[in-house]
């Protein structure tokens, strides 16, 4: 019997020791391991940058949350991101979501096209474009989703896209970080890879920086052990203990954070100072019947736009007092930022520009009630 997914963030990769009965994983530090005769390696370690048990700890404990047999872990979101790049070949297309962290942008745009792999962008949420896309002169080899998405929270289809994406023989990624695997399995659904920053809701407390993939393919966990192991671009010792220490508790952040954030979305389509709010949980989201197919709650992050413009969005940012203006998202406490000038000033002037009136909301596990309050002093606060 497969336990539930509530009781795997508690158990998944942490074992009571053998020797010790500890019931949470040591930190190992050794940056080399002993061989019994040359080759001869205990447990399969050699070396910190190729494997630690720490390390591997939490990528047994990703892959088992995500539902697949393979995980793999790196020093941050983007260095997963630029693993997960190094299966593409120049001359390869990308295609992405059209509405997506401003720091994936960047990498495929401005890092990765020097190197031949053009990345092209479209609404994911058409099937029919991102058909027409895939069947192309020079059709994209993988396609990314990021879903909900960020900051705009549009929600794809990731079983449709899926299914389009293989039948063209093109790669189908998920960013999963805003969803977790608590609230979303995009390998369930068709993915072939799913991707975290583990910084956000994995590791759920603002003190540690990282990265996760997850898949079921033995043939592309080789590619990415390799890479990964090749660019050593791997989470420490310390920080791996970090996020598993900060999966414990997912389950219950997750829906304590996406109750208060369903509740605070209703309620700003309700101030006369919104002109809009982007929250997939709403009774009129275009996307309500997939959201409720797909995903188990609506999730903790929604963004709005203001009456007002940038200067507006900006006054209003900076007048809470809970909601801390700062950059990330998913931790305990809530965070208010302003995308366009924040974390997507590296998309402006692009087909990916936000709303330049846009406030983001992360929000976090403190009373609700406390929380509108904020909201409600700011609106006064930033009145004109």
């Amino acid at each position: 019997m497969t336990d539930r997914i509530e009781t795997l963030a508690v158990h998944a990769g942490a074992e009571p020791d053998p020797h010790t009965g500890a019931v949470v994983p040591a930190i190992q530090m050794s940056t080399t391991f002993k061989q019994d005769g040359v080759g001869g390696l205990r447990g399969g370690f050699e070396y910190g940058r190729s494997g630690n048990p720490t390390r591997l700890a939490l990528e047994d404990a990703i892959a088992a949350l995500e539902g697949a047999t393979h995980g793999l872990a790196y020093a941050s979101g983007l260095a997963a991101t630029q693993n997960v790049l190094y299966l593409l070949e120049p001359g390869d297309r990308l295609l992405m979501s059209d509405d997506v962290y401003g720091g994936t942008w960047r990498l495929a745009d401005k890092v990765w096209r020097r190197y031949g792999i053009e990345t092209d962008t479209i609404d994911l949420r058409d099937e029919r474009a991102v058909a027409a896309a895939l069947a192309g002169d020079r059709p994209p080899s993988m396609v990314w989703i990021e879903t909900p998405s960020n900051p705009l929270l549009k929600v794809i289809d990731i079983a449709a896209i899926g299914r389009i994406a293989a039948d063209a023989g093109a790669l189908t990624v998920v960013d999963n970080t805003f969803a977790t695997p608590y609230l979303q399995r995009p390998l369930e659904l068709g993915a072939d890879l799913v991707l975290h920053s583990a910084t956000k809701y994995l590791g759920g407390h603002s003190d540690v920086i990282g990265g996760l993939v997850a898949t079921r393919s033995d043939e592309l966990a080789e590619q990415l052990r390799f890479h990964q192991n090749a660019a050593g671009a791997v989470p420490s010792p310390f920080d791996c203990f970090l996020v598993l220490r900060g999966i414990r508790t997912l389950a219950v952040r997750m829906d304590r954070a996406s109750a208060s954030a369903a509740a605070l979305a209703k309620w700003l389509t309700e101030r006369s100072e919104v002109s809009a709010v982007h929250y997939p949980g709403l009774p009129d989201h275009p996307a309500r019947e997939l959201v409720e197919r797909q995903m188990r709650l609506p999730g903790a992050m929604l963004s709005f736009e203001l009456h007002g413009g940038e200067a507006r969005a900006r006054a209003f940012a900076a007048a809470t007092r809970l909601f801390t203006l700062a950059e990330s998202l998913g931790a305990v406490e809530s965070l208010i930022e302003v995308p366009a000038p924040m974390t997507h000033a590296s998309v402006a002037g692009s087909a990916l520009a936000v709303p330049p009136s846009l406030v983001r909301l992360s929000v976090g596990i403190e009373a609700l009630e406390d929380l509108r309050r904020d909201l409600e002093a700011a609106f006064d606060a930033s009145a004109p």
